[in-house]
């Protein structure tokens, strides 16, 4: 967007608020947005996100649904195999700036000097 460009102080739509409202909501669940972190970084089976993200293949095969059905993953057949992937560059791009910055702040609080307290005699 252009400097002084007016959408930028345009409000979306009802339903542009009501669809972003929906992805994101799909995204508070930690283990979706692991699957999609995941998937950020390349497409991947069933088999191999649930031994990555951790869960049992029921649970994430649900969550792939959901996440399928709302548009922010998609799948193709490969022989026997299901391959997920984010079709989506956006939504690639959220999800890697937010758990990326998150990721950054815990390593660099990790590593911080440990501050003194000092008591003010108060």
């Amino acid at each position: 967007m252009a400097k002084g460009d007016v959408r930028e102080f345009e409000d979306p739509s009802a339903d542009v608020l009501a669809e972003a409202a929906a992805a994101f909501g799909l995204l508070a669940s930690a283990a979706r947005l692991h699957i999609m972190w995941a998937l950020a970084q390349g497409e991947s089976d069933v088999t191999h996100l649930a031994d990555r993200v951790g869960g049992a293949l029921p649970a994430i095969s649900q969550h792939l649904t959901k996440l399928k059905l709302a548009g922010l993953v998609r799948s193709r057949r490969e022989g026997r195999r299901q391959v997920y992937f984010v079709d989506d560059p956006d939504v690639v791009t959220v999800v890697r700036l937010m758990v990326g910055q998150l990721a950054d702040r815990e390593r660099h609080e990790a590593t911080a000097p440990v501050r003194l307290v000092h008591e003010t005699g108060a």
